[in-house]
């Protein structure tokens, strides 16, 4: 039909037992969906199966749009749209609680996640975000505290939402073949773990740390808060280093950020 194109990071899923054990994650039954880069349907074809209420699918790329309208044209419960996911407003769907899915694009894969954690700090639309990544990528996500891994990416990811599952995919699962392995990860909504009030401060003040990750922090933390807000940070070593730091630490360090 068509062939991937890398100038937008496509690589199709083709194994079926690696489509059926990412839908095993979550039952979707009567939920409302969203899948990001459907592709040829493969996914969409098994999340079909579950009777989901509703499927919106989000597919940048004209060709795979208008094959997808055509294959789904008796379905009325998907609604296909022809769009860039990271400029696509998402006040658009006016639906909760819906379940996110989507075999990433590589190359835009974090700022696809940082999109849905912004907007998910706000709002109660998505409950569940099943992504696939790539294998390095996934690692610094999943990652915790103190691990070699352990960087902004978890941090920020831990503000709002609790990794449930992960798993590795070949790349023999794809075509055309990546050259590097990926991996699959589940994120389920929870409650919030700071009174930060922008995620984007926390996404600043990690920054800020980890542009010189290597440094000790009294440097950059004096640019941030005055002598008498960091005396107000329990447990805090001047000395440390951004990896050496707890997302705790750095959520109390965002908080007093913005009273100031």
């Amino acid at each position: 039909m068509t062939f991937a194109k890398k100038s937008l990071g496509q690589n199709f899923l083709i194994d079926k037992n690696i489509v059926r054990k990412i839908l095993g994650l979550i039952n979707l039954k009567d939920k409302n969906i969203i899948e990001i880069g459907p592709g040829k349907g493969a996914l969409t074809d098994e999340i079909l199966k579950q009777k989901p209420k509703s499927i919106i699918l989000i597919e940048k790329d004209n060709i795979l749009f208008e094959h997808l309208l055509e294959k789904y044209s008796d379905k009325k419960s998907i609604k296909v749209l022809n769009s860039d996911i990271l400029k696509y407003d998402l006040d658009e769907i006016n639906k909760k609680n819906l379940i996110v899915l989507g075999n990433l694009p590589y190359n835009i894969s974090s700022q696809i996640l940082i999109k849905f954690l912004r907007y998910s700090y706000s709002s109660s639309k998505f409950s569940n975000l099943i992504f696939m990544f790539q294998k390095e990528l996934g690692e610094k996500i999943i990652s915790k505290f103190p691990s070699k891994k352990y960087g902004r990416l978890s941090i920020i990811t831990n503000l709002i939402f609790n990794v449930e599952k992960s798993f590795l995919v070949s790349p023999n699962c794809f075509f055309p073949k990546p050259t590097v392995t990926s991996m699959v990860i589940h994120f389920k909504k929870g409650k919030k773990k700071s009174k930060i009030t922008k995620m984007s401060n926390l996404e600043k003040i990690t920054n800020i740390f980890f542009s010189n990750k290597r440094k000790m922090i009294n440097k950059n933390i004096k640019k941030i808060l005055s002598e008498k807000k960091i005396n107000q940070v329990s447990n805090l070593n001047l000395n440390s280093r951004p990896g050496e730091i707890s997302p705790k630490v750095y959520y109390k360090i965002t908080e007093l950020y913005e009273e100031e």
